[in-house]
């Protein structure tokens, strides 16, 4: 008995199709695209003078919380830490400008319940810019 090898076929991958359906999605990108040439864009940047803005200037509400849970606001603390007494002041302070940026800036050994509180208020009067802030704890020198 004779056991030959048989020869073979090369496997391989024909690229002749791919190349056909590159040079069609180029030939369909070409003819659909339109291009246009701007001469400029108009853009309004921010401008600074770089003065430290007047008290009058600042809008914004600060709502800062210390560890034992007492509320400062915008630098005058409150009598108490209920939800009332916070919501009074607030609405006060905000005239019922509900677009002011309320920030709230907590001690890190803040309870959350305080700052929860704090939310609460700012949603039941509608603010919509909420920023929350931490402080860390004093490090040793």
């Amino acid at each position: 008995m004779k056991f030959k090898r048989q020869r073979s076929k090369e496997v391989g991958v024909d690229l002749t199709p791919l190349i056909d359906v590159v040079f069609l999605l180029l030939i369909f990108f070409m003819v659909s695209t339109t291009f246009t040439r701007e001469s400029h864009l108009q853009v309004e940047l921010p401008e600074a003078n770089g003065e430290p803005a007047t008290p009058a200037e600042v809008q914004q509400i600060d709502v800062v919380i210390n560890a034992d849970g007492q509320y400062i606001l915008n630098d005058r603390t409150l009598v108490n830490n209920r939800r009332e007494t916070l919501e009074r002041g607030v609405r006060e302070l905000s005239e019922g400008d509900n677009t002011l940026p309320f920030i709230i800036t907590a001690d890190a050994r803040t309870p959350h319940e305080f700052v929860v509180r704090a939310m609460d208020v700012a949603g039941r009067l509608g603010f919509a810019k909420l920023s929350i802030t931490t402080e860390r704890e004093a490090e040793s020198q």
